[in-house]
């Protein structure tokens, strides 16, 4: 049996005593990530402040044979940061300096508890700014935004974190610093920055981020489009993609998700809206006032009732306020939510949302839309009382149900939040055993004794000794508290 005492004396000689946390109450902050429906009290939380210190930490685990997780700051939504109730989980969110912007380049050099936004604001002065920019880009870490793979609002033009990452330092399940990529636009050999974003901290903890930078466009324009229901903004979406127009992004919010942005941020939406589009352009000026246009007029024609145009930046800020504030501001109306993120195609928008309205109806449940529209990534929030006996399993059951409808219009479990704990379960549903042994034999490849976040990803144990993940995130994890 592993000697917990012992493996916190060690990290507290190696990082210094205030760098570890093992009293209970300080460790439940750390006991779940964004999706607070899973809940692990870690045994030894460690707070490194260098890839050297990170190093360290892993290597005592490895030696200690202790399981470890990654954590930045703890805003991911798939449960993929829920600690180990008998590891150590380490926490990189005290790494936070950037360690050089070269415009020259178009290059940002990063810690990985640098915030998202951060990287914008200290590329601006040089005319760059950072393209990913998930809804939690003013709380998310470059770190986890690595891990996951996270996508967000401008992600329909510009891609996600894995567009945008040229080169990295980490630390590999063994303990050992590793850099692959760099600042050059295509390194040679495997694709390993492909293999290791996205990985979910299976494959090692990023310590250094190289990221691509973007130039500021010369243009950007902004409208709030109104529609009576989603079946006409769907509808838009389609026309604007099938017209050639690629705008910086497509955003859909049903009327339930309207509600509650407005009780939380008072964002001023059109009265009466089942649905609204906000629709962003940017480019060369000539070039995104051509297309605006266009795409007023497709909203028109596919019957928006109201187009406001913002005028100038606060009002375009004040358009987003609304979106960007959506999961946090169901809390207004619901006591409890889960959220999904599956993917579907865009034209099956209209379907697949009037069947999400049918299982929810069907299960006694609300849900509340809010998605990337432009490329078929939803967010449903199913909300629900966690006080009112049974209603957190048909909250449940409609969140998986919405997993079914999307893989069966041919889409994927996942856009941009990673299976993590919660989504393991649904990965056979995708996936078949082959496929499953193939995605293994390269986790092996990097972490053969199963240390780096166990029990995540992959639903059975395979291969090289994981962890089962069984069929809900409270089996894979007999110590969760589940909510």
């Amino acid at each position: 049996m592993t000697d917990l005492d012992a493996l916190a004396r060690r990290l507290r000689a190696e990082l210094g005593p205030d760098q570890v946390i093992t009293d209970r109450q300080e460790l439940r902050t750390y006991e779940c990530d964004g999706l607070a429906h899973y809940r692990v009290v870690p045994a030894i939380v460690a707070l490194p402040h260098t890839a050297a210190q990170t190093a360290a930490v892993v290597k005592a685990c490895v030696e200690a044979r202790v399981p470890f997780v990654a954590r930045g700051s703890g805003t991911g939504l798939s449960g993929g940061a829920l600690p180990h109730a008998d590891g150590v989980l380490i926490v990189t969110a005290q790494m936070r300096r950037i360690l050089g912007v070269a415009p020259e380049d178009e290059r940002a050099v990063v810690e990985p508890g640098v915030i998202n936004l951060q990287v914008t604001r200290a590329a601006t002065p040089h005319g760059y700014y950072y393209a990913p920019d998930p809804s939690s880009q003013q709380i998310c870490s470059i770190g986890g935004n690595v891990a996951e793979n996270s996508g967000g609002a401008h992600c329909l033009k510009y891609g996600f974190t894995t567009n945008h990452v040229t080169g990295l330092q980490f630390v590999a399940p063994d303990g050992n610093l590793v850099r692959i990529g760099g600042r050059a636009e295509d390194p040679p050999g495997y694709d390993l920055l492909g293999a290791f974003v996205g990985s979910e901290g299976t494959l090692g903890i990023a310590t250094e981020v190289t990221v691509r930078l973007t130039r500021l466009p010369e243009s950007v324009r902004t409208l709030l489009a109104a529609f009576p229901g989603v079946d006409q903004a769907g509808a838009a979406t389609s026309a604007i993609i099938a017209a050639g127009v690629v705008p910086a992004a497509i955003e859909m919010m049903d009327a339930l998700a309207i509600e509650a942005a407005e009780a939380a941020v008072a964002c001023g939406y059109p009265a009466g809206a089942g649905a609204v589009l906000i629709v962003e352009l940017d480019g060369p000026a000539a070039e995104v006032a051509a297309q605006f246009d266009q795409v007023t007029a497709l909203c028109e024609q596919s019957g928006a009732f109201e187009i406001r145009i913002a005028a100038d930046d606060a009002e375009r800020a004040l358009f987003w306020k609304g979106r960007k504030s959506a999961f946090a501001a169901v809390g207004r109306i619901s006591p409890d939510y889960i959220v999904q993120d599956g993917v579907i195609p865009r034209t099956a928008l209209p379907q697949v949302l009037r069947k999400i309205d049918d299982l929810a109806a069907e299960n006694g449940v609300r849900v509340a839309n809010v998605f990337h529209a432009g490329d078929g990534n939803l967010h449903p929030l199913v909300l629900f009382d966690d006080g009112v006996p049974g209603e957190a399993e048909r909250a449940e059951a409609t969140s998986g149900a919405i997993i079914d409808l999307c893989i069966e219009y041919g889409g994927s479990i996942t856009g941009e939040h990673g299976v993590g704990a919660d989504k393991a379960k649904y990965m056979p549903r995708m996936f078949g055993d082959d496929d499953l042994d193939t995605m293994q034999l390269l986790r092996c490849a990097f972490d053969p004794d199963g240390l780096a976040n166990p029990g995540k990803i992959f639903p059975t144990p395979r291969l090289c000794g994981e962890r089962p993940g069984r069929h809900r995130a409270a089996d894979a994890f007999p110590d969760a508290e589940v909510f």
